[in-house]
């Protein structure tokens, strides 16, 4: 009996993600507990009147062509220290994120990770409620579907 506590959802130290708000389906994250926020891959980020951004969404690491372009409202800025020590004032914006079964509204920051591998880091705030994360897993909830190859008449 859990008197009430939800069963964790087990997921691994990468994941796909979608970004229902945007159109972004099985985005590349990495979980970061040592992060507070969740952070974004984008680009041409420009100020807009009214408290909006613009930026692109760059999609693949190596198909730079696949980008969404996103106009957000800015729900505050603020200054992060990233891995390496350094700080930079970054805009945070809110959207959806959904890992899983889970659908919830976060808050992340935007910022260049061109050399980086993942598009997305993954915060311990978008992380909070019913996570696990088992450190020795990739993928957990969005496994690849493996391709059924059709087999032709005659070969």
């Amino acid at each position: 009996m859990t008197h009430g506590r939800v069963e964790p959802i087990v997921i691994g130290w990468t994941e796909y993600v979608d970004l229902p708000d945007w159109g972004v389906k099985r985005l590349r994250a990495k979980v970061d507990t040592g992060a507070r926020s969740s952070a974004l891959h984008v680009e041409h980020i420009e100020e807009l009147p009214r408290g909006y951004v613009s930026f692109s969404i760059v999609l693949h690491r190596a198909k730079r062509d696949r980008r969404i372009p996103v106009k957000a409202r800015v729900v505050r800025k603020s200054r992060v220290r990233s891995s390496t020590g350094h700080h930079s004032e970054r805009y945070f914006v809110e959207t959806t994120l959904r890992l899983g079964p889970v659908e919830r509204k976060i808050e992340v920051n935007l910022v260049d990770r061109e050399k980086l591998i993942y598009r997305m880091l993954l915060g311990r705030a978008a992380l909070a409620g019913p996570f696990l994360i088992d450190v020795d897993r990739r993928m957990v909830l969005g496994a690849r579907k493996k391709r059924r190859v059709k087999k032709r008449k005659g070969h």
